[in-house]
């Protein structure tokens, strides 16, 4: 489980063995079993998640039980309600497990103290914020610019894995579609 985040950690940043060291200290293991939540909406955030295996999905539920998928997690990928984590406020997302997982957690203080003791992490979670931000330009321009269609192709370029991973109704939610449209897009492509 550790040498799958010092393995994803170290494709950014090289650490020594006392840096490994201290940075597994204080992460925490956490297993869910799928349809469980790893956060609900209203709570408080205290951790950020690496993802060691399965799948997840963070969304939004309003006022009148309607979701949208804002984002799918697997492994090797970071997942937490980020504004809820960084700006100390009730979460807006739902996480759930999409299968069981297993996850690496790392609490919001412990996460600023590394920034302090060991300054490439700062390095490391930066590259990993600003790519996050980078792919949730690309997906909004591409709502904004693409077909149904293309949506899809993109999505099913992107991540290929997911696509036995998650059900359909989830990946049209995602792309913003409905589900009926989905099936016959697919048809169209095979």
């Amino acid at each position: 489980m550790h040498q799958k985040i010092l393995d994803h950690v170290s494709k950014i940043i090289d650490l020594d063995e006392e840096e490994k060291a201290e940075f597994l200290s204080i992460l925490s293991p956490v297993k869910l079993s799928k349809k469980e939540y790893l956060i609900k909406s209203d709570e408080l955030v205290h951790h950020n998640f690496f993802v060691v295996k399965g799948c997840l999905r963070a969304f939004y539920r309003d006022d009148q039980e309607n979701e949208a998928n804002l984002q799918f997690a697997m492994e090797d990928w970071w997942i937490s309600d980020y504004e809820a984590l960084n700006g100390g406020i009730p979460a807006r997302l739902n996480v759930e497990c999409l299968e069981d997982c297993e996850l690496l957690a790392i609490h919001r203080d412990a996460q600023e103290e590394l920034y302090r003791r060991i300054p490439k992490f700062e390095r490391f979670f930066r590259i990993k914020v600003m790519n996050s931000f980078i792919a949730l330009r690309g997906r909004i321009m591409s709502s904004l610019q693409k077909s149904s269609k293309e949506r899809y192709v993109e999505f099913y370029d992107r991540f290929p894995e997911l696509q036995n991973r998650i059900a359909n109704y989830h990946i049209a939610n995602y792309l913003g579609i409905k589900p009926e449209s989905l099936s016959r897009i697919r048809k169209e492509l095979i």
